[in-house]
């Protein structure tokens, strides 16, 4: 952990703070950096979506769901 001084616009964190149910500023600040690497990462995972052969097909998938 890391101690900081940062100017903020109070009215976007006050914004921030809302959108993301928190009730305290340093909350706020940690779940939006946690919801910014997170939405980072899926957008990754979406840019290789169709790209990564997984070895089945959907076809396989359902087969696999039918068997007992």
């Amino acid at each position: 952990m890391i101690r900081l001084t940062v100017t903020l616009d109070e009215g976007e964190l006050d914004e921030a703070r809302k959108a993301l149910g928190t009730r305290t500023k340093r909350e706020t600040i940690a779940k939006a950096l946690r919801e910014v690497t997170r939405l980072a990462r899926l957008r990754c995972l979406l840019e290789h979506r169709g790209r990564v052969d997984l070895g089945f097909t959907t076809q396989d998938l359902i087969r696999r769901r039918e068997e007992p």
